[in-house]
Formats: structure tokens, C-alpha cells, sequence
């Protein structure tokens, strides 16, 4: 069973992290050896065993800062950018520990004659070496559960939205090692099951069931109806020692990442947790977007300017296109775009969406718009504060009035700027494709946002976001 190996590999992890800062600081030293050979001749260096006897601490210290930033959790659905984020703040806290340490003893020759440089090699050499070795692990763990190996044993209570949920991500998974023994609940037939996993019985099994020891997993599914028998099922499960999660079946009101607070011991649930209604978010996103979108200005200017003339020389008419879109607040602003269609009446486009070979749309403005050129301008609404880099695509009035009524939460993507691309244009959810599938990948990035999660979506966007195979 895993409880019983995943002590064991704890233990493994923990003397790889010791090797992999050895070695990196080893290779540390290696470098500042041969940058003093090769730039800085006759530079006098302490000798290798005054290096090397910091390990004695630094091992110890790193370990311990590992074990404070939680990079010892089981890595079956733990997300990489999570972990590297990790990583970075374990290590940056060590260097500032060690500098630290440098300042207070700075007049021992040892430590006064120690090279600050090498510090920051080792800084940089150890978030690659951890980076490597947990992504290697991770991959070794994944295969192996895949093939059927390293399995976690788990049984489902109650049959509801949330146990189907569960057990399609399960399924789609197959390297987070999942095997689900089956489902308890009252309410269905022994013997129904969904996609293979069946009803083995009611809840009443339940305490026979613990008294096996053959579970590593209980995840209580229960319906919103059944919410009175969770108290009973928690005891029983905490009795036994079984690790048990809560999966609530209300996940369409309650964020993925919800906002929990403390009052005096009573857990507080906020139903919508934005991280950039934080003030020190918002600043840094629109720090971000003042010099992006500088940036790319400049950098684009060449093609924009290509581009105007193309379209003054093609088709007769502006060079810009404004079109009223829904932004933050729901506040309505003028989005700008290159011209791609012919000039045509108000009222013709406000409520309709381009179509397949439809006639309005230039030759030049199908290639823009193929290639996203059309939508360079938008630079410009960033720098305005009108839109962002990333965040959802704005709608025209038209849309967002319709969709608000159709699509639960659809009025919580104004929650934030709209951007000039988001998780959901990477994700292929551009153009004519799944309204409601653009809407769930919008709020799971408002719900989750983080500054390297933007930095992650620029840069899927240059490799895959430009070409739009759903624009006409």
C-alpha cells in the first residue's frame, strides 16, 4: 500500500536533495576555480576544505527549507509551476541566509576572504539540479503508475456530480495512480456504475470496509441532498486513520481555490476568491502591462506599419476598426483592431460573428486575421488600462447580455481587465469554438491567477496562439 512506502521514499527524496546540493555546490566551486584560472590569474583562493566544510550546515539548512516550502508532498497531482515556485523561494531564502551569515562574520578572514560569487553560482546551479531531479521523478513515478505500478487504493462516498467528476479526471490521468475500488451509496442500486466503477454497496459497509486496511484513500462525494450524513462518515473515517479528502458537489459556486477564513475557530468559505482584487496584484499586473505593452509597440511596429499601408493601398476606409466591448466593472470601451472587413452599416456587425468564407472579410484582412496581425492595436487599449496582457477576451454588448443569461458565471470574468490573450486562446478556445469551454478556462484563471501563470501564457502564445485556425 502507498502509506507504507511513501515514508520510505520521503527518506530517498531527502538524501537526493542532499547529493543534488553537494553537487551543485561542488560545481559551484568548479566555476569560480576556473573563472579565476582563466580571467583572473594569481586571484588568491581560500583552500577547497574551507569551501567545502559549509556543507556541514548548508546541507542541513536546505533540507530543512524544503521541508518549510512543502517540496515533500506527493507529486501525484501537484502542478509543476507550483513546485518550481517553490523551489525558487526555498533557495532564494538560503542565499539570503547564508549572505546573511557572510555580513554578521565578516571579519573572520575565512568568511571575509569566502567568494560572494560562488554563493550565487551554487543559487543557480541548485534551482536547475532540483528542478531536473523532481521533474525526474516525476516522470519515473508517472510511468510506473501508468503500467499499473505504485497504485493509491481509494474508495468513493456517495454517487454525485462530484463522484462522476472525480472519476473522469481519474480515468483521463492514468500517471496519478488512482485505482477506485468503488462507491458507497444509499441512494443508488448495487451494482450501477459509472464508466467501469460500481456501487459495491451502501454506506452502512463503510466500517467493514476500514477494518480491511486495504484503503490508502476515502473521498467523501457525497450529494448536496446527503450533506446530513457527513459528520457520521468523517468520524468513521478519522477512526480508522484513513487519509480522507472532502470533494463538495457544489463546485459550480464554490472557486477551485477557495478563500478560507478563520473566525474564532468557525471556517469562513468566500464563493469567489479573485487574487487580483489584492491591491499589490493589481499593481504589479499593471506594471507588467505598461512596459509589455511598450515593449511590443516597438518590437511590432515594422509589421503594424506594413500592415496600415497594405490595407490603405487594398480597401478603401479606416485604417482602425473600434468596436464597443464589455471590460472591467462592465464597463463598455472601444476596442481597437486593423480593419479586416469592407466598410459596412452599425448595426450589420453588432450582432453577428463572422462566418466561413464570409464575403465581407478582405484578402488581406483574412491573412491578419489568420495571424492575429488584426489584433496588434490592442497594445495600445493595454497602455490605455482598458485591457491587459492576459486575461479573458472581451464580448461585444450584444454577447455578454445573451451569455449572462445562458452561462452560470459568465459575469465574473468582468472581474478583471479582458486581455489581449488568455488560458483560454492557448488552449485552442478561439473563435468559433465552445462558448462554455472558454468561460470555465477564464474563471479557472481569475480563480488562480499568479505573475508567472501570465508569463506562461505569453509565452504559449508565441508558439501557438498566433495562428488562428477558428478566425474567418
Amino acid at each position: 500500500m502507498i502509506k507504507d512506502n511513501q515514508q520510505k521514499f520521503n527518506r530517498l527524496h531527502v538524501v537526493l536533495d542532499a547529493v543534488i546540493v553537494s553537487v551543485s555546490y561542488f560545481l559551484a566551486w568548479l566555476m569560480l576555480v576556473l573563472r579565476n584560472r582563466l580571467f583572473r590569474p594569481g586571484t588568491h583562493t581560500l583552500s577547497p576544505r574551507f569551501y567545502f566544510a559549509m556543507l556541514v550546515w548548508i546541507v542541513p539548512m536546505y533540507l530543512v527549507l524544503y521541508t518549510f516550502f512543502h517540496l515533500y508532498t506527493p507529486k501525484r497531482v501537484q502542478q509543476r509551476r507550483y513546485e518550481f515556485a517553490n523551489i525558487c523561494k526555498a533557495n532564494t531564502i538560503g542565499l539570503l541566509i547564508i549572505t546573511l551569515v557572510f555580513f554578521i562574520l565578516k571579519k573572520n578572514p575565512f568568511f571575509n576572504n569566502f567568494s560572494t560569487m560562488m554563493v550565487f553560482y551554487f543559487f543557480s546551479i541548485n534551482i536547475v539540479g532540483e528542478t531536473l531531479e523532481r521533474n525526474l521523478i516525476r516522470f519515473v513515478l508517472r510511468s510506473m503508475r501508468a503500467r499499473g505500478y505504485n497504485q493509491k487504493h481509494i474508495l468513493l462516498i456517495g454517487y454525485s456530480r462530484a463522484a462522476e467528476g472525480f472519476i473522469d479526471r481519474v480515468l483521463a490521468n492514468s500517471g496519478w495512480g488512482y485505482q477506485i475500488k468503488g462507491i458507497l451509496d444509499d441512494s443508488s442500486a448495487q451494482g450501477r456504475e459509472y464508466r467501469g466503477i460500481k456501487v459495491i454497496g451502501s454506506t452502512d459497509k463503510l466500517v467493514n470496509i476500514l477494518a480491511q486496511n486495504t484503503l490508502d484513500e476515502i473521498a467523501i462525494t457525497l450529494s448536496i441532498g446527503e450533506y446530513a450524513k457527513l459528520e457520521r462518515l468523517v468520524a468513521a473515517c478519522e477512526k480508522s486513520g484513513v487519509h480522507t479528502k472532502f470533494i463538495p458537489d457544489y463546485n459550480n459556486v464554490i472557486p477551485t481555490r477557495p478563500y478560507t477564513e478563520d473566525l474564532q475557530g468557525l471556517p469562513v468559505i468566500n464563493i469567489r476568491h479573485v487574487p487580483l482584487n489584492d491591491p499589490l496584484n493589481r499593481f504589479i499586473k499593471r506594471s507588467v502591462d505598461i512596459f509589455g505593452s511598450l515593449v511590443g509597440i516597438i518590437l511590432f511596429s515594422p509589421v503594424m506599419l506594413f500592415s496600415m499601408a497594405v490595407i490603405k493601398l487594398t480597401s478603401p476606409g479606416p485604417l482602425i476598426f473600434c468596436q464597443e466591448r464589455i471590460g472591467l466593472h462592465n464597463r463598455p470601451f472601444q476596442m481597437y483592431k486593423f480593419r479586416s472587413m469592407e466598410v459596412q452599416a452599425p448595426f450589420a456587425e453588432k450582432s453577428k460573428w463572422t462566418t466561413p468564407h464570409d464575403p465581407r472579410v478582405t484578402p488581406f484582412g483574412r491573412f491578419i486575421r489568420k495571424t492575429s496581425i488584426d489584433e496588434m492595436p490592442q497594445f495600445f487599449n493595454v497602455l490605455k488600462g482598458d485591457m491587459s496582457l492576459v486575461g479573458p477576451r472581451p464580448e461585444r454588448p450584444f454577447f455578454v447580455e445573451r451569455f449572462k443569461e445562458e452561462i452560470p458565471r459568465y459575469m465574473i470574468k468582468h472581474q478583471i481587465r479582458p486581455g489581449m490573450t488568455g488560458w483560454a486562446q492557448v488552449n485552442g478556445y478561439r473563435g468559433d469554438t465552445s462558448i462554455i469551454k472558454r468561460i470555465e478556462h477564464d474563471l479557472y484563471y481569475i480563480e488562480n491567477w499568479t505573475l508567472g501563470w501570465d508569463f506562461k501564457i505569453l509565452f504559449l502564445t508565441f508558439f501557438k496562439g498566433f495562428m488562428n485556425k477558428n478566425a474567418y
